[in-house]
């Protein structure tokens, strides 16, 4: 039967990203796809994610994409119809991370790729099929372990600088949930399967996509591989340890020898300058925040920060430095404004940079040591003295959220009455 509906099926629908490019053409060439998913292993480098086409009436719809608990409401959404191939296009925009998904759209298959328009030649393929809501698989094998718990994991087995991380994960039967927390920020809601000794898991969110795929050794420890999109590829282990840690986050940005503050000057949306020097800013606590638009982690600090303001902003200020991924100034502000009025930001944010660079942010505020991670956050008392910088974010996905709640509210309650 034909789809009765103007645009896409409602329902449920499974995707798969393809993250090992193919060889050949960059032009559109469909995979060989198959419907039957009862296998244990995926194709290499295959990253499923799954979501909900949900109709408000029988013309207007948007687009629900599942991570675990994650639910993302997309709402931008074109249909172009090709003349040539008889075929509607479908456009799934995520502005916010400069990425969208165009494919060719016929009753219940989409075939196209996710382009990032901020990368050169940015595409991966994408496949999607109407009616199925699993992540990587049917199958129902009997696991090797109860993954459930902490982690100590390394990443960047095979790089010159292996990098620390801690794994939460919950499993109910042969369903996996959970994130990753480093010390610069978190993987954010992952989803996936364990089967046998494999386990996968992966995200998809606009601007991240993650797959995550391990085997369980007889030690019970834990040996894998991590892709982020199809430009990075490194190796991880793990072993469950409940006292895993990382470094404290307030301890890895700090205030160079011989600087006595911490001050910058950056134009606003309205092009006028703006320092933390003037007058606006004296006699009160204040909170700079360091992220970027087209980041994850800044935006589930932000979506704090903004509902912390809004309760505060007669005791405290805060001020957003945006480091752009745009080279046009214009295109930045446009960036900064949507965002803004994402998460209903009530608080200044000001245009650092046109660009992401770490390097740069780190050049453009000398008196920190460097720029580790976005997002930062730097207190800073009445008297314009740093008290604290606390170095990137650990989201609503980690058990650590609620500990970071918990010693933002006592340290800023503390800071205020000072």
């Amino acid at each position: 039967m034909e789809n009765p509906f103007s645009a896409l099926a409602p329902g449920s629908w499974r995707a798969v990203l393809y993250l090992t490019p193919k060889t050949g053409p960059k032009e559109f060439q469909p995979r060989k796809r198959t419907e039957d998913f009862s296998h244990k292993e995926t194709p290499d480098g295959a990253l499923p994610f799954t979501f909900d086409v949900i109709y408000t009436d029988k013309d207007n719809f948007y687009i629900d994409i599942i991570n675990g608990e994650e639910r993302i409401k997309v709402e931008d959404i074109d249909f172009r119809h090709s003349k040539g191939t008889d075929k509607d296009t479908v456009y799934i925009n995520f502005p916010h991370y400069d990425s969208y998904i165009k494919a060719i759209y016929d009753e219940r298959v989409m075939e196209g790729y996710w382009i990032v328009t901020n990368r050169e030649n940015y595409m991966v393929e994408f496949v999607a099929i109407h009616g199925n809501n699993h992540r990587f698989t049917t199958v129902k094998e009997k696991t090797a372990m109860d993954v459930t718990g902490k982690w100590d994991v390394m990443f960047g087995l095979d790089e010159e600088e292996p990098w620390p991380a801690i794994g939460e994960f919950k499993q109910q039967e042969n369903k996996v949930s959970g994130t990753f927390l480093t010390e610069t920020g978190d993987f954010r809601y992952l989803d996936g399967n364990i089967q046998g000794n494999k386990m996968f898991l992966s995200c998809f969110d606009g601007s991240h996509a993650f797959l995550f795929e391990s085997k369980i050794l007889d030690d019970k420890s834990m040996i894998g591989t991590f892709r982020s999109g199809s430009h990075y590829k490194t190796t991880w282990k793990g072993k469950q340890d409940p006292q895993a840690s990382l470094v404290s986050p307030d301890s890895l940005t700090y205030i160079k020898d011989g600087y006595k503050e911490f001050n910058f000057s950056f134009p606003d949306l309205e092009d006028q300058m703006v320092s933390l020097s003037d007058e606006r800013f004296q006699g009160k606590a204040k909170i700079v925040q360091i992220l970027g638009t087209w980041c994850p982690n800044c935006a589930d600090e932000t979506a704090f920060l903004s509902e912390f303001y809004k309760k505060n902003k007669e005791h405290i200020e805060v001020i957003g430095l945006a480091f752009e991924k745009h080279k046009d100034p214009a295109k930045s502000k446009q960036a900064i404004q949507q965002f803004k009025s994402r998460f209903d930001v009530q608080y200044e944010v000001l245009l650092a940079n046109g660009s992401s660079s770490k390097k740069e942010a780190s050049d453009l505020l000398p008196m920190l040591n460097k720029v580790i991670s976005y997002p930062t956050m730097i207190f800073i008392d009445k008297n314009n003295k740093v008290r604290k910088i606390h170095t990137g974010f650990a989201g609503p996905a980690t058990s650590e959220y609620a500990n970071f709640i918990k010693d933002f509210n006592t340290f800023t309650t503390a800071l205020i009455k000072e």
